[in-house]
């Protein structure tokens, strides 16, 4: 999940044959998301921070650098990204947190992204050949322990009943 290089202090996670060093402020996240069985790929507590030093060699990077800072990321494999998703919604209320993770124009809205990735990225000598195989889910940092609770709500099978949604700061 993050480097011994990383840029944040990490901690040790493991569940069950799972273990990595972890971000420390998202190792209860990543340790709730491995026991609900969802699988990820990295992690980062705070993509500000990690990604500045990018503007010295890459300045045009400095807004997107700025506008990160206090988010955080978890990378997922697609279709345990979608579980993930799935999950947080239905082991809370649709308040909004709820509102945030699932519509773009909401305040401090998820920015959840599925990435095509070329194969070539990875062995220049190979053709390339797209597929969809990155779920990226970045999230104001101050939803984190809303969230870790939601997945420890599924871990335990128990969700809310659907109800209505306080739409009005997406305008609906």
């Amino acid at each position: 999940m993050t480097y011994d290089d990383a840029t944040h202090p990490t901690v040790p996670v493991r569940v069950g044959d799972r273990q990595a060093r972890i971000d420390e402020l998202l190792a209860p996240a990543i340790e709730a998301i491995w026991t609900c069985g969802f699988e990820t790929f990295t992690c980062c507590q705070d993509l500000g921070e990690s990604n500045a030093s990018w503007v010295e060699k890459l300045p045009h990077m400095a807004a997107y650098v700025e506008s990160r800072r206090g988010w955080m990321l978890i990378d997922f494999p697609v279709d345990s990204g979608l579980a993930f998703l799935t999950a947080v919604a239905n082991a809370g209320p649709r308040d909004a947190f709820y509102v945030r993770m699932t519509h773009w124009a909401a305040p401090d809205a998820w920015d959840v992204k599925i990435k095509p990735m070329d194969a070539a990225m990875f062995d220049e000598e190979s053709p390339s050949r797209f597929g969809l195989r990155l779920l990226q889910v970045s999230f104001p940092g101050y939803d984190l322990p809303e969230l870790v609770r939601r997945l420890r709500e599924h871990a335990a099978g128990r969700s809310v009943p659907p109800a209505p949604t306080d739409w009005s700061t997406v305008g609906r």
